[in-house]
């Protein structure tokens, strides 16, 4: 694709912009803002990404992930803000996450140690994380917030802090991976998923592009709910302090 035709795809900005104008949607600035980033974000990353492909050094890969988990962690941080030590929680979270997928894609020679292939699923890997982590924090908080007397009225009884939370917190963990599931139920029937659009777009065979979907579909699945639990069960134990007692305050 040359870039007089990706020009001509501004169509389809102008088509939300002028919607947006016409009916007073007051969309615009965002629709101008996000194209404007997308083009410029994508551009400096994929001329980043073709040096790194063709110098092919460890310490490249390791600095692109990082800034992966950086920005992620940066993204998903305000969603977390009434929890004591979010951003450290999330940094181990998603290194944790990283760390356990590649060394079974590597180890099991599933896929091959170059860059090519350990950046962009490392993308979205990190990326799943990050939304799959705002779904949890989003719940979590709002399940503690709203269900914080009767979470005291536990402790006063007797519970520990793990069996005062513990329905509140399964509550928010399975709430955040549904929608990864229920995607993968009609996967193939509603969408065709796109990285086995861009394979066959690229020319692969669509059988090779299935196969390396359903690769990714799996990733996702594992990285959906070991996000939400990991997250999970180094968040609820600051929400109290010495004495037992719920210390969450959401202003």
């Amino acid at each position: 694709m040359s870039y007089f035709t990706l020009s001509l795809t501004l169509i389809f900005v102008l088509i939300p912009f002028i919607l947006s104008k016409t009916l007073q949607l007051q969309l615009e600035k965002d629709i101008i803002i996000a194209t404007v980033r997308s083009i410029i974000q994508l551009l400096v990353v994929g001329y980043i990404l073709q040096y790194v492909f063709k110098v092919n050094h460890p310490i490249f890969i390791i600095v692109m992930i990082s800034l992966m988990i950086g920005a992620a962690t940066q993204n998903t941080r305000k969603k977390g803000m009434y929890i004591k030590g979010v951003t450290w929680k999330l940094i181990l979270t998603f290194t944790m996450i990283e760390l356990l997928t590649q060394s079974i894609l590597l180890g099991l020679s599933i896929t091959p140690a170059t860059p090519q292939y350990i950046i962009p699923i490392s993308g979205m890997v990190i990326g799943n994380a990050m939304v799959l982590s705002i779904l949890f924090l989003n719940r979590f908080v709002d399940e503690i917030s709203d269900k914080e007397d009767q979470i005291e009225l536990y402790l006063s009884l007797g519970a520990t802090p793990k069996q005062a939370i513990h329905r509140h917190l399964m509550t928010s963990i399975k709430a955040s991976t549904v929608p990864t599931i229920e995607k993968q139920k009609t996967i193939g029937l509603v969408q065709l998923p796109g990285m086995m659009s861009g394979q066959i777009i690229a020319g692969a065979e669509p059988i090779q592009a299935v196969q390396f979907q359903l690769l990714i579909l799996f990733l996702l699945l594992t990285t959906a709910v070991l996000t939400s639990i990991i997250l999970g069960f180094l968040s609820y134990p600051t929400l109290f302090n010495d004495r037992m007692q719920l210390n969450f305050k959401k202003k």
